[in-house]
């Protein structure tokens, strides 16, 4: 899910089998401001990110780390490079785990 594509995320958490309460409350974000996210109202940007990593990506985010994110910043700051290769890597290990 990118942030400029838009996103049914109301089919989302249909297929998730998760009600509102459910599903937003991962995120940190209230149901009836779920309900507005689904009805058509702009999905921060930052919400958008939560949504892919926690519902699309399945990354439990408890379990997130400061330090995780400062390295992942400076390995993306400093060599783009070998953190895209990391990132494909990765991405290719996570489908092999996911049966679809």
């Amino acid at each position: 899910m990118k942030t400029t594509e838009k996103v049914d995320v109301r089919e989302i958490r249909r297929k998730l089998g998760m009600n509102q309460s459910q599903f937003w409350s991962k995120i940190g974000v209230t149901q009836s401001g779920g309900s507005r996210y689904e009805s058509g109202r702009n999905i921060p940007r930052p919400v958008q990110a939560l949504l892919r990593l926690v519902h699309i990506e399945q990354v439990d985010i408890g379990k997130i780390k400061k330090d995780d994110v400062e390295v992942v910043e400076y390995l993306k700051a400093t060599n783009p490079e070998l953190f895209k290769t990391l990132k494909k890597e990765a991405r290719a290990k996570r489908k092999e785990r996911v049966p679809h």
